[in-house]
Formats: C-alpha cells, sequence, structure tokens
C-alpha cells in the first residue's frame, strides 16, 4: 500500500504532513509506502530526509495577484509552462507510484499533484488549514473526495458541507514534550523574570522584529525574549540591539534565525507568552500547549485568512489580535503589560485549552487508514 502526499510553498504545509505520516507510521502497518511530492525547498528537504520519507520534486508556480509588471510576467511563465510542466511530471510519477490515495495539504505546490491524480482516477483527501482557503484549494476541493478543516464548518463558505470533516490542524506531537529546564540551557536564559517568545512564520516577519526593536529596552526591563527572527533579519536585529540596549539588559534578550523542533518545543515550554503571526499551524500548537498569545494577523495574506483565523480564535479569549495596521510601539508594549498584570493570563490557558484539538494527526492518520482497509 502506498500513500502520497503532495503540498508546499511554506512550512504551514510541511509541518501538518510530518504530524500525519508520523502518526501513520506510529498506528499503521509496516508495509505501508510514504513517498512525496511537490516543489523543492529547503523545509521540505530537510524535514523528509529526518523523516525517511521518499521524496519527488516537481516543477510549480503560482497566481500572484498582485499588480506590478514583474509579476504580471511570472504569472505568464507559471502558468504557461511551470505549471503544465509540473502536471506532466506528476503525471508520470503517480502513475509510476500507483498509490491507493493522495493526501494533499493544499497550497499551489500541490495543485499538479492533485490535478494529476484525479485525471488518472486516483481518490484525493484534502485538509485546509484555514478559515478562509486560498484560490489553490478552492480548486482542488473540486476534485477531493473529503475535505478536512480545521476551524468550525459553519465559519468555511467555500466547500460543500457534506465533503467537510472538522479535525483541527495536526500538530507534531513532539512539540507537547518540552522542558523549562532544558530551555535554561540551551537559550541561556537568565531566569526570575517572565519569558516572551517571538515567532513571524518559518521565514520571520521584518514588521514584527522592528516592532520589537522599537520597545525593545523598555521591554526587557520587564521581561526576557526569545526571538525568532528569519534567516534573512537576524544580522540586522542583532545589530540594532547590540546598539539599543545596556550591557545589563544585552543576556536577557536571544536571538535566532530560525528554531527546530528540539528548539522550538523547550522555548514554547519556558515562555508565558507567544507573540506571533497567525498561521492555522501556530495557533493550533499555540492552542495544545495551552499558551497564552498576542497575534498579529499578516495583512497581505491571501483572502484575509491569518485575521479570520486570529479572531476564530480569539472567540474562545484564548489570545488578543492586533491589527499591524493600526499598532504603534507605546500601543502594543501597553498591551503586553496589561497581560501580565491582570489575570488575563489564566483566562487565555483555559481558552486554549477549550479551542485545541491535539489529537488530529491521529484522527486524520486513523481515517485514512481505515479508507485503505475498505
Amino acid at each position: 500500500m502506498k500513500i502520497i502526499f503532495t503540498g508546499g510553498g511554506t512550512g504551514g504545509h510541511i509541518f501538518p504532513v510530518i504530524a500525519i505520516a508520523r502518526a501513520i507510521k506510529r498506528i499503521g502497518p509496516s508495509s505501508l509506502e510514504l513517498i512525496y511530492i511537490g516543489p523543492e525547498d529547503n523545509c521540505s528537504k530537510d524535514a523528509f530526509l529526518k523523516e525517511n520519507i521518499q521524496t519527488n520534486y516537481i516543477s510549480s508556480g503560482k497566481i500572484r495577484r498582485y499588480f506590478s509588471i514583474p509579476d504580471f510576467f511570472a504569472n505568464i511563465v507559471d502558468v504557461l509552462f511551470k505549471i503544465p510542466f509540473g502536471i506532466l511530471q506528476s503525471l508520470y510519477l503517480v502513475f509510476s507510484i500507483s498509490p491507493d490515495f493522495i493526501f494533499s495539504k493544499g497550497g499551489y505546490g500541490s495543485v499538479p499533484v492533485v490535478v494529476a491524480g484525479w485525471m488518472l482516477g486516483v481518490p484525493i483527501f484534502l485538509h485546509e488549514s484555514d478559515v478562509s482557503p486560498g484560490l489553490a484549494n478552492r480548486i482542488l476541493g473540486k476534485l477531493s473526495k473529503e475535505i478536512f478543516v480545521s476551524f468550525s464548518i459553519k465559519d468555511n463558505e467555500y466547500f460543500p458541507v457534506d465533503k467537510m470533516l472538522q479535525v483541527g490542524n495536526p500538530i507534531r506531537e513532539e512539540l507537547m514534550n518540552g522542558s523549562k529546564e532544558k530551555a535554561k540551557e540551551i537559550f541561556k536564559l537568565k531566569g526570575g523574570k517572565p519569558v516572551i517568545l517571538v515567532l513571524g512564520g518559518s521565514q520571520g516577519s521584518q514588521r514584527i522584529n522592528d516592532l520589537i526593536l522599537e520597545i525593545l529596552p523598555g521591554l526587557l526591563k520587564s521581561y526576557e525574549i526569545v526571538h525568532q527572527t528569519g534567516a534573512k533579519d537576524l544580522e540586522r536585529v542583532r545589530r540594532q540591539a547590540n546598539a539599543l540596549l545596556s550591557e545589563t539588559l544585552k543576556p536577557e534578550y536571544h536571538t535566532y534565525n530560525f528554531l527546530n523542533e528540539e528548539e522550538l518545543k523547550h522555548a514554547y515550554a519556558a515562555a508565558d507568552c507567544i507573540i506571533s503571526r497567525a498561521g492555522s499551524g501556530i495557533i493550533f500548537e499555540l492552542a495544545a500547549l495551552k499558551k497564552p498569545s498576542i497575534l498579529i494577523p499578516l495583512p497581505e495574506a491571501a483572502q484575509n485568512h491569518q485575521s479570520k483565523n486570529a479572531y476564530s480564535y480569539a472567540k474562545y479569549n484564548a489570545c488578543i489580535v492586533l491589527e499591524e495596521n493600526n499598532l504603534s510601539p507605546n500601543f502594543f508594549l501597553k498591551k503586553i503589560n496589561d497581560i501580565f498584570e491582570s489575570n488575563r493570563l489564566e483566562e487565555m490557558k483555559k481558552g486554549a485549552e477549550s479551542f485545541a484539538k491535539p489529537n488530529s494527526a491521529d484522527i486524520i492518520a486513523k481515517y485514512l487508514l481505515e479508507f485503505l482497509t475498505k
């Protein structure tokens, strides 16, 4: 028996696939063969290599809905050349592998594989992370047998109700096993102050980095900070922080370009509050870990999905949502202080717990394995 996984574009498409693949390996037969087909990028390459999942890379493209001459020509190249070529590559691979079904995590990187599978009559299962699906998943939903959704079915306006199953967003079980003591060792935490973890997605967020830098001296008077900046912005953030901070505050600001799974689970364990974008993956991780959070949705996110995700989560009183376009440094610092100075932290923990679906990967894995046995 063979399963093809596909998805791609960001870590948000890759990490849930890893979580489901681990669950299938844990509870499924050892004879199962797991294969990934999608666009080549560093995130997927490193992740699947560690999981011993066979990978096949294909050409893929996306439709950019920005209005500029370079984007116009890039769209022409992608639509006329990259996507058709990716479909041809996928037809060959899917036909050669002859999978029992294809599981798609969505995103532009999955389009050629799902289209090829549909053309060859292979059953398609799709997972949608966000309240509002992107263009790729709206198209792929029409080709899918079942659609797993993360948020409430009643919030989703784009898929047929009879196709949807609400299961949450799969998270890596290993993230639940962090240790505060190990975090002190890894991040050289000084202790004595609450710890705030700042994340900006797998690639970081320059605008969140700038916001943190604006209030950094004031922030470090009351908190210790672990900050994932993204690889492209690490050196700039370090230089500016070095110029801003006194020698006594510098040891309490810890910057990293990216936190791998081992580092992230311990950072989560140590954090009293997390500041982050509002991708579905991070929201469901925070909920499972019962971590209070401040979410700053990415304004440019397609279909405004990050904002919709954040406000759907905020209904449970699990987080505070701050819109980037209306966010001043002083207001930001005040909101952080308000959370710690009130009883809000405990309320947010309870809200996160009531929203959480930590067994999502196992639920999906069992459903897929049941399909195989039938």
